[in-house]
């Protein structure tokens, strides 16, 4: 294991975050105007929702509009962004609500309909292949934007962009050998070992790992790379996730419209993953901890430059509500709950295990009745609200190693029957989320992850399937 060198904070802040359902209004507005004049971002909006179950607006990384198209969005919560952009523009964005953000400018729309807008799949050369699209692309390999114009209709002009731990807006060229380097960190860490007799190895070698990418590349980038990996390794190991990567990659689009990725980690290891989560460039957002008969406890964590949010998992007791569990090392227990056991079966998601889910945002019910097309089934949805869907997949059932077994007996945290049906059956591994988010909302419900954490106990699955 790794010492910590971020100290306690003190608790976090309550996080409230609210329904910006009049500023929604008017991006939809804006957007559908944008398509009303550009047929090919149009014809791509009716694909992405036909082919992908996902809607246009969840792919839109900005739009552009004139200063006095601007003034309803300041109203409707809007603030001026301090970000890299050309000079004459002004940047707007929502800080509390997941929303495209405006470039405001003189010319940026005409009647209301912006003159630019900018969707942001998840790799630029791929989008374009798969439009039969030539470019150029503006900014090499390694720039940390990239941008390519895709259509010029009617005043309007459809760009497709590609970050690289990058908020601004300038395209800007790499250094001499930056590129190089970028593809040395992704490979560093593709090449992660994540098997290991003791986990405790896997993170003294993660960190190493990490000490590697972080002298070739800031950290916003390695954080980028980071979670393409991680995703590539979750979905190697979940259906769900290659049938619908597939559908997305059909349009070029890829992981682009991912929300968060859940990590699920043991007590001894969870200050660990914090830490190098922290290294990475994430900040501490809202903490969950869910009562003593739930269990478990998450800390979420943001880093805004990248795009990537986390929910990390971990067994609690009662008395840890009133402590930073994220920056404490947390002893080990006598039992085990839910994520504590999944990760005793599987191994932490920081490392042989990886992540219990990826939650991409989706047209729920859209979504849920394409998938089932394709053979793949949807649990009954655990959040189902106006401005928050949520439901897993079928769970993925792994093999479980006899040694991790072994090892749980010899603690007495599994019956010796629970031994011989996880040995026999598996044990439930992985899911694909399927969430849909409405004004913005940018939180999570407590009350509904505590429940479906629940039913996917592996003491529970195996009775049940008993």
């Amino acid at each position: 294991m790794v010492s910590l060198t971020h100290p306690p904070e003190n608790p976090s802040p309550k996080f409230d975050w609210p329904l910006a359902y009049e500023a929604e209004r008017l991006i939809g507005r804006c957007i559908e105007a944008f398509l009303q004049h550009n047929g090919f971002a149009r014809r791509l909006a009716d694909r992405m929702r036909d082919e992908t179950g996902t809607e246009f607006c969840e792919w839109t990384d900005h739009l552009t509009l004139s200063p006095g198209d601007a003034s309803g969005l300041r109203a409707a919560g809007f603030v001026e962004e301090n970000v890299p952009a050309r000079a004459g523009v002004m940047v707007l964005h929502h800080p509390k609500v997941i929303m495209p953000r405006v470039i405001v400018r003189e010319n940026g729309s005409r009647d209301s309909v912006p003159a630019a807008l900018a969707i942001r799949p998840e790799t630029l050369p791929d989008f374009l292949a798969r439009h039969d699209l030539d470019g150029p692309i503006e900014g090499d390999y390694g720039a940390r934007l990239r941008r390519a114009s895709v259509s010029e209709e009617n005043g309007t002009r459809l760009f497709a962009v590609e970050r690289l731990g990058y908020r601004g807006f300038l395209v800007e060229e790499p250094a001499p050998g930056f590129g190089a380097a970028v593809i040395n960190a992704r490979e560093l860490f593709r090449m992660r070992r994540r098997h290991f007799a003791d986990d405790a190895e896997g993170v003294v070698r993660a960190f190493m790992v990490l000490d590697q990418v972080l002298a070739l590349v800031p950290h916003d980038v390695a954080c980028e790379l980071f979670f393409a990996e991680e995703r590539a390794y979750w979905e190697f190991r979940n259906r769900a996730g290659r049938v619908q990567k597939r559908r997305q990659d059909a349009l070029g689009l890829g992981w682009g419209n991912h929300d968060h990725h859940t990590f699920r980690c043991s007590r001894r290891l969870f200050a660990d993953l914090v830490e190098f989560l922290t290294r990475l460039g994430l900040e501490k957002r809202e903490r969950f901890y869910a009562g003593e008969e739930a269990g478990w406890g998450a800390q979420v964590m943001e880093s805004p430059p990248a795009g990537i949010v986390v929910f990390a998992d971990v067994d609690l007791l009662p008395g840890e509500i009133d402590i930073d569990f994220a920056a404490q090392r947390l002893v080990e227990t006598p039992e085990l709950r839910t994520v504590g056991l999944w990760c005793g079966l599987h191994g932490d998601s920081f490392l042989e295990a990886g992540m219990h889910h990826l939650e991409a945002r989706f047209d729920f019910s859209r979504l849920r009745d394409q998938l089932a097309v394709e053979g793949v089934s949807t649990m009954k949805p655990f959040s189902d609200f106006a401005f928050l869907k949520q439901a897993f997949t079928e769970g993925e059932r792994w093999r479980v190693s006899p040694d991790r077994v072994a090892r749980l007996r010899e603690r007495n945290l599994i019956t010796a029957a629970q031994a011989d049906g996880f040995l026999r059956d598996g044990a439930i591994g992985s899911h694909l989320e399927n969430l849909q988010r409405k004004g913005g909302f940018k939180g999570f419900n407590q009350k509904a992850v505590s429940a479906i954490i629940a039913a996917t106990d592996p003491r529970i699955v195996q009775a049940h399937n008993a």
